[in-house]
């Protein structure tokens, strides 16, 4: 199959935004007042469909035996068209890849009216991984973001109804909804000994892919450019600010793809293509017969200024592109390993409005690495503070002096992060935490008392999530500027 670049379809992540239209398996981005339209790049010969390839594999009368024999023998009715989807979704689990799936007609309709009225939601973009839900990436300043989820967080029950082992397009059906309802999802973390529950209210869903600004350091004016997820527009709107940016002057620039779930191969090569030079290609494209295609740019030379680009776990696919072209190319990446995806999927119509979204190529860096289940490893390595990844707490009894458990170490580190001493975070409720709560209790409002109950709790939460956001102790961030000029 020939595989240049325009024959490849544009998603790289088969995961489903959670109140946002996202990529649209082959077609592009959904606007909030159109329906998507199948892109001219999408119109390629799918392997297994032409002529040429038609001839039926030597054992398939087995799977006719096998419709002819439930049909003729199952002690219920059973439908033909039960049989054959159920066949269709049983080739596809057996491949064992979470990122090729099937939507049958029904589930198909459902997307496609999703697709055409809804930008409310949770506001994170999910996969199934062993049949769990599971958070890739919440964006940014969505209600899953501000309720805390992570990358890896797996949701195991919605509204106390369990979607383990749920098609993935029903779970998220029952996890997105309206602007201003509620949400319960019950939430698996890795490090967490119990599931923890999740309060969110839907809201709309920032469309916004790109948010930069200019800050100093150490005397020089350094632009900073955050990419939420690769849309359709957003290579127009980076070329816009990395102009404005340089129009400005600046000596150095970082670019932060941390909690970036991927998006449009398009939008990342248009991206590539100001900082990867013509010497090197940007980007490596493989097909399951070993055969590449590499992209390169036109680029004669780097900017005259250094970069280093942010990445984290929630960083994956398009992200990962963006993250190991600049560092084979001898910038600095820094942060913590990322997701590892590096597998490209192409939407297939079966003609009668259903789709089989397959997995047909690999993706490789300018060197021809695969980072698949890998990850893309930082040149500078930098973990964010404790607080960071501390826990809701779940309060059904009040949690008080000579407590012991993961609950007393959660809230110990989250009063750590917020500048109260506890005395220790290894779980034990001591003297000196009562004294923290206390004085946390009464700079917050709250009737004092060193224990803690559910509106202290509460509050405290609140307080990290606020802390988190602000950016104040972004190490990472903080680290990146800084070796720009090291």
């Amino acid at each position: 199959m020939n595989i240049r670049k325009q024959h490849i379809i544009i998603i790289l992540f088969a995961a489903l935004l959670l109140g946002f239209a996202g990529a649209y398996f082959g077609v592009k981005l959904a606007q909030p007042d159109t329906l998507p339209e199948q892109s001219q790049q999408t119109k390629v010969e799918i392997p297994g469909t032409s002529q040429e390839t038609s001839a039926p594999p030597e054992n398939i009368e087995k799977v006719s035996q096998a419709f002819n024999l439930i049909k003729e023998n199952y002690l219920n009715d059973v439908k033909d068209k039960q049989l054959i989807e159920g066949a269709i979704q049983g080739m596809l689990t057996t491949l064992e890849d979470p990122y090729s799936s099937y939507m049958d007609v029904e589930t198909m309709e459902r997307f496609n009216e999703t697709i055409e009225s809804s930008f409310e939601g949770i506001g994170a973009e999910v996969s199934s991984v062993n049949g769990k839900v599971t958070i890739v990436a919440p964006i940014k300043d969505s209600p899953a973001e501000e309720a805390g989820l992570r990358p890896n967080d797996k949701i195991l029950s919605v509204n106390d109804e369990s979607v383990v082992g749920m098609d993935l397009y029903e779970a998220v059906e029952k996890i997105r909804g309206e602007k201003g309802t509620e949400v319960v999802l019950e939430v698996q973390r890795a490090g967490v000994s119990e599931p923890f529950d999740v309060k969110i209210v839907r809201d709309d869903i920032p469309l916004e892919t790109v948010y930069p600004e200019v800050k100093t350091v150490d005397g020089k004016k350094t632009g900073i450019i955050e990419i939420t997820t690769f849309s359709e527009k957003t290579a127009e709107d980076f070329s816009k600010a990395l102009k404005d940016l340089e129009d400005k002057n600046i000596e150095g620039l970082v670019i932060d793809v941390r909690g970036n779930p991927g998006g449009l191969l398009t939008a990342i090569e248009d991206i590539l293509k100001n900082f990867i030079p013509k010497d090197m290609p940007y980007l490596q494209i493989e097909n399951q017969k070993g055969e590449k295609s590499k992209s390169f740019s036109k680029l004669e030379e780097k900017k005259p200024y250094p970069i280093s680009v942010l990445i984290n776990e929630g960083s994956a696919s398009a992200s990962e592109i963006l993250a190991v072209a600049m560092k084979e190319a001898g910038y600095d990446v820094v942060g913590t390993k990322s997701y590892g995806k590096g597998t490209v999927q192409q939407a297939v119509p079966m003609g009668d409005g259903s789709t089989i979204k397959l997995t047909f190529f690999k993706w490789l860096s300018p060197k021809g690495t695969w980072i698949h289940e890998k990850g893309v490893k930082p040149t500078v390595k930098v973990e964010q503070p404790a607080y960071y990844f501390t826990n809701p707490v779940q309060v059904e009894e009040s949690i008080a002096y000579n407590h012991t458990g993961d609950k007393v170490k959660n809230v110990q580190v989250m009063l750590k992060g917020l500048d109260y001493n506890p005395g220790r975070t290894d779980g034990y409720f001591s003297k000196e935490t009562e004294e923290a709560v206390q004085a946390f209790q009464a700079d917050n409002d709250l009737k004092v008392t060193g224990v803690i109950n559910k509106d202290t709790a509460g509050k405290i939460q609140a307080k990290i999530v606020e802390k988190v956001r602000s950016g104040e102790d972004d190490r990472q961030m903080d680290k990146a500027l800084n070796v720009l000029y090291e």
